[in-house]
């Protein structure tokens, strides 16, 4: 497979970037040789008496988090804040904050359509990544191959990855860009896989073993003859919130350090024109136009202020937000910081000149804007025909039913009733052979509500298995633990609680508990000390008492920065999460709400 890049030229060098990692000066890709990438224009003036235009004007669209969502997502996954859009939410009902209006948005099909819309000659389409992973059925079931393959029609030309690239380890996305049938669960019904003509970047992804890249650290594209570069990054986060084994003989360095590095290499070669694709963002104040750059300083902000300024433009994911913003380079200059929600909601369109003499971009060109992908216009045909497909193909599975609900379970901060759920099914998976006492699951897993009435039960609150993994996307494996009431102690401390006086937003990490498990978390006393009564069926815990405890092996592995997991003996392994809820629905139902109220939170 041809691959319109530089990177792989790259990915063999020292992770310490000099000239000596190319073997040749940077080759640029050829627009004719990537089958997916758009049409590109030559450029050529065939007027006469005209003189040449002094730059280049280039069209970037850009997309991050879809998360396989080839379909349209639905509930609070499918409304985004939208200046006009036709919904008007006046007691907080969309979001939980009353005000704004929004618009009913994503699906893989109306995103076709938008991109059709907005391409121009020279536009180029990339990702700021988790463009697979925790992915729905639809996808997930396959691999995400259905989405990848959809990425390449749609024509990416490179993406970096996202943390949520990693979630079946890093062999398997290479497998995802280099082609090959699933090692386990063979080829698709679509047949061999081929592949992607796109790479994944991730220049602050290293092999621990010699510090060679582990994926190319950048792409090269030449627009109407200018060569145009992009510098992928994923959160140096990402050890953190991925599963231990699937980035094991990896390390993810700091973002802007690993940038700088490829940007002045790159730039040493010619090649001005820079644009970070970053899988980190920020948090924005609830209920703003997207394009007042309402964020909350964070992550994202450091590293778009932080970057060389060679660098031009910041594209960002991870955080599920949309916004436009400015940002100050090192040098002083105005440097555009982007991203564009999630799901498919939203494009990110970036309109900016390059000047032919200093093939570098002029930042007073450069216009952004998000555009939300409304269901207001007609669906791709060739996209709608192909998501139908996978949708046949995976329906045997997807509308089993496996249990009812008699209301809606939902999710949201501290205890949730879902999460509670969740933790109950997977006690009850782990007691016999794993000798589970308590469970804790990690909210950051459940990644939607059980919505009454079930779209698949007409109403009569059939869960179907679909609906199931829609919560539960990630195919963990349950695992049982033994720590000591003392290790319990300090694992509970490490959770959050804070309250931003500013903004009244929470920031928290509380473990779903199983109800065998009650304790106090005061947040009004400092860290360290917030935890206290700690009671198993209803008996107080001491600190030298064997407690069997199941969770996922994503928190075993000290995920979510639960640290004190990984200090856990006697490790026993169970069956999967989902099958654990799918077995737990089918012996209970139907199931109403769980009352909350195992952790008496004190705020």
């Amino acid at each position: 497979m041809t691959r319109a890049s530089l990177t792989r030229l790259a990915v063999a060098g020292a992770a310490i970037l000099g000239a000596a990692a190319l073997t040749v000066s940077p080759a640029v890709a050829d627009p004719a040789s990537n089958a997916a990438a758009p049409a590109v224009s030559n450029g050529t003036n065939h007027g006469h008496g005209h003189k040449p235009d002094p730059s280049v004007s280039v069209r970037l669209l850009t997309i991050n988090d879809l998360h396989g969502n080839l379909e349209p997502p639905t509930g609070s996954g499918s409304r985004i804040l939208d200046p006009n859009g036709p919904l008007t939410d006046t007691d907080g009902s969309l979001t939980g904050i009353a005000g704004g209006k929004y618009s009913i948005a994503g699906g893989a099909a109306y995103l076709a359509a938008h991109l059709k819309q907005l391409r121009t000659d020279n536009t180029l389409l990339v990702g700021a990544g988790d463009l697979i992973g925790a992915s729905p059925l639809l996808s997930a079931a396959y691999h995400d191959e259905p989405t990848a393959a959809l990425l390449d029609q749609l024509g990416l030309a490179t993406s970096s990855a996202g943390n949520h690239e990693f979630d079946e380890g890093i062999t398997e996305l290479k497998r995802i860009m280099n082609g090959g049938c699933h090692p386990v669960d063979g080829c698709s019904p679509a047949g061999t896989w081929k592949g992607t003509s796109f790479d994944y970047l991730g220049a602050n992804v290293q092999k621990e073993s010699n510090g060679d890249y582990a994926l190319p650290p950048y792409f090269v594209k030449k627009i109407n003859g200018m060569k145009v570069a992009f510098i992928g990054l994923v959160t140096q986060t990402t050890p953190s919130i991925v599963t231990a084994s699937g980035i094991a003989g990896l390390k993810f360095t700091e973002e802007i350090a690993a940038a700088n590095k490829v940007s002045k290499l790159l730039a040493r070669h010619g090649v001005k024109a820079q644009v970070a694709l970053v899988h980190e963002g920020d948090n924005i104040t609830p209920n703003q136009d997207p394009s007042s750059c309402p964020v909350v300083p964070g992550a994202g902000s450091r590293i778009a202020k932080g970057l060389d300024p060679q660098i031009d433009l910041v594209i960002s994911g991870h955080s599920h937000q949309a916004y436009v913003c400015k940002v100050k380079d090192p040098a002083g200059q105005d440097r555009v910081y982007t991203q564009g929600s999630s799901f498919g909601r939203a494009i990110t369109q970036i309109d900016f000149k390059i000047d032919r003499r200093t093939k570098d971009v002029v930042r007073s060109s450069v216009v952004a804007k998000n555009n939300v992908v409304t269901r207001t216009v007609t669906p791709d045909p060739d996209t709608e025909t192909y998501v139908n497909t996978w949708k046949e193909r995976v329906s045997t599975v997807a509308n089993k039913p496996i249990g009812k609900i008699t209301a809606t379970i939902g999710r949201g901060t501290g205890e949730t009733p879902l999460g509670d759920l969740i933790a109950d099914a997977q006690l009850e998976a782990t007691r016999t052979g794993g000798n589970a006492e308590i469970a804790l699951m990690n909210p950051g897993g459940v990644r939607a509500d059980l919505t009454f009435p079930q779209s698949g039960g007409e109403g009569d609150g059939v869960v179907t298995y679909g609906e199931a993994f829609t919560v539960q996307p990630f195919n963990n494996l349950l695992q049982v633990l033994t720590l000591t009431g003392a290790q319990l102690k300090a694992l509970l401390e490490q959770q959050i609680w804070k309250v931003d006086p500013t903004t009244g937003g929470i920031t928290q990490r509380i473990l779903q508990p199983s109800s065998s498990l009650t304790y106090t978390f005061d947040t009004t006393k400092p860290e360290g000390s917030r935890v206290s009564d700690i009671k198993i069926n209803g008996t107080a815990v001491t600190d030298t008492q064997q407690i069997r405890v199941a969770t996922n092996n994503f928190l075993v592995g000290g995920g979510d920065g639960f640290t004190v997991f990984t200090q856990g003996t006697n490790l026993w392994s169970g069956p999967l999460d989902i099958d654990a809820l799918v077995a737990y629905m089918g012996a209970h139902s139907p199931i109403a709400p769980p009352a909350i109220g195992r952790i008496n939170l004190i705020r």
